[in-house]
C-alpha cells in the first residue's frame, strides 16, 4: 500500500497574494518586504478595525490611557 504524503497547507500573503507554506520563516507573509509594506498600511490608517469597541471595562480602561479620570479616582 502506498503512503501518502501530507500535503503542505497554503495559503495566500495578505500583501500580494503569493502562495506562501505555513511555517516558512515570514508566514503569513512571503516575504519581508510584504511583511513592511503591511506595517505600513497599520501605521498609515488604511487598514481600521470597523466594529466599535462596547465592553465597558475596554472602554473605562481606554479612558484612562488617555488621561481620563475613572469613577474610582479621588481628587480633593
Amino acid at each position: 500500500m502506498p503512503s501518502k504524503k501530507k500535503s503542505a497547507k497554503l495559503l495566500r500573503c495578505p500583501a500580494c497574494g503569493m502562495l506562501v507554506r505555513v511555517g516558512e520563516e515570514d508566514f503569513p507573509f512571503c516575504s519581508d518586504r510584504c511583511r513592511k509594506i503591511d506595517l505600513g498600511k497599520w501605521a498609515s490608517g488604511v487598514y481600521r478595525i470597523s466594529s466599535p469597541v462596547l465592553d465597558p471595562e475596554v472602554l473605562e480602561d481606554l479612558g484612562n490611557l488617555a488621561g481620563g479620570q475613572s469613577k474610582d479616582s479621588n481628587h480633593d
